[in-house]
């Protein structure tokens, strides 16, 4: 029976279980205002999920692919006003007061899908109508807890969203590589000459150092690109995604501080780097 079901204890779990997992920015923090703590929480949840089944575990590409269509079914089913654990009604009240667009939460898991099956980019082109699917539906669902639905806003919030994504994926080299997947483009690899041998014998040549100095190039050009949504931002909403902009350089910055050897040092933040960060936001005009 619906009837049963918690609202308030479902959506406390969903913030227990985002404090729980470590990102690169800020999921929940204090800048953002806590009437919508418990809804960012269970977008978080949806998404870590189908993430987690995705890549986590050792369950066979079929199992992976048949687990994310039955989460996408009871999508649907939730959209449609059945549910059937406390999670899945609060994500299906959330989409309903706030006015989500549910296809964006699609996107993901067709996104997820992908990521079982796909394990080699051809282009930058093919790398970026992945983000799209990937990360920045993220940053749209966002940008409409907030009520904001402007075309224009929504472009910008996508570079974030992507520059964020690739940030990840020059981060997790070598835990990607385990499991068989290269994001850098093909065509980036045949440019520098880096192949197959520089991943598994983690080989930092001038190449690979090359390498990944363009991709850490462009990935800065896609935060700098997505600035221009700070100023369109309301109260503290724009510190949040300052925070979350510094999060992600610092990220790459530190990839160069390391001296591109992403295989031996993956970089993270920890709590005081977050601080020093969130002074900068504040600091940043």
């Amino acid at each position: 029976m619906k009837n049963d079901f918690n609202l308030l204890s479902a959506y406390n779990e969903a913030i227990r279980f985002t404090r729980s997992h470590y990102e690169n920015f800020p999921v929940i923090s204090f800048l953002i205002p806590k009437e919508l703590y418990h809804h960012v929480a269970i977008i978080y949840w949806f998404a870590r999920t189908a993430d987690d089944i995705a890549d986590e575990g050792v369950l066979s590409p079929v199992d992976r692919i048949k687990r994310l269509e039955s989460f996408e079914q009871k999508l649907s089913q939730l959209i449609s006003g059945n549910w059937s654990t406390n999670l899945e009604f609060a994500l299906a009240n959330t989409i309903k007061e706030k006015q989500l667009s549910p296809g964006y939460f699609f996107n993901l898991l067709a996104a997820f899908k992908q990521d079982v099956i796909v394990k080699r980019y051809q282009s930058y082109h093919e790398l970026l109508n992945y983000c799209k699917k990937s990360a920045n539906p993220v940053g749209r669902l966002i940008l409409e807890l907030y009520n904001i639905r402007d075309n224009e806003l929504q472009a910008y919030s996508d570079k974030i969203c992507t520059a964020l994504q690739i940030t990840n994926f020059l981060q997790d080299i070598s835990i990607d590589y385990e499991k068989e997947r290269i994001y850098i483009p093909q065509e980036d690899l045949s440019r520098f000459a880096v192949d197959g041998k520089n991943f598994e014998k983690k080989l930092i040549n001038d190449n690979f150092v090359q390498l990944m100095e363009y991709q850490i190039q462009c990935t800065e050009n896609l935060f700098n690109d997505g600035k221009q949504l700070i100023k369109f931002l309301p109260g503290r909403l724009k510190y949040e995604i300052k925070w979350t902009i510094l999060g992600g350089l610092e990220i790459l910055n530190l990839i160069r501080k390391n001296k591109y050897d992403i295989f031996n040092n993956r970089p993270k933040l920890d709590k005081k780097r977050f601080i020093l960060l969130l002074i900068k936001s504040v600091l940043w005009h």
